[in-house]
């Protein structure tokens, strides 16, 4: 496996969470569960995109450390000093989400983009981890075949 989340039991509990304090009308968290993630394997890399619509670019932060990949970001409360919220559904504040990376992927290469509200980060896949023929000896021919 080229990537884990963080516990998906906690996750999805979370997420739970977080829906019944938005429907009390309560501000969230904002701890990574309005961060929705899609994961591609490619051959040569891994794709992750994040949904944060409504984020400030400036304020999206993606680091490496130690095979943890973390993807922070920030969207702010936006009303005038009369205004006076009646629904709140969108949650606000400091999202974190964190994904395990495995050894085979090359986190210092890893590029991200911000673009129409999604975040997606590149991650190459080292050679040795690449699908790759084998070459299949033959018996004949003075080779000597393996003995299994």
């Amino acid at each position: 496996m080229l990537l884990t989340s963080i516990d998906p039991f906690v996750q999805e509990f979370e997420r739970q969470f977080d829906r019944a304090v938005r429907q009390a009308g309560l501000n969230g968290r904002g701890d990574g569960a309005g961060m929705p993630m899609d994961g591609i394997r490619r051959a040569d890399d891994v794709v992750l995109r994040f949904d944060l619509p409504g984020i400030d670019p400036g304020s999206i932060e993606v680091t490496v450390d130690r095979g943890v990949l973390t993807v922070t970001a920030r969207r702010e409360e936006e009303h005038g000093e009369d205004d006076r919220v009646f629904v709140r559904e969108r949650t606000m504040g400091a999202f974190t989400r964190r994904v395990y990376l495995s050894e085979h992927l090359d986190a210092d290469a890893i590029e991200a983009a911000y673009d129409n509200g999604v975040l997606a980060v590149r991650i190459p896949v080292l050679e040795r981890a690449r699908p790759r023929k084998v070459a299949v000896q033959r018996a004949d021919g003075g080779q000597k075949a393996i003995k299994g």
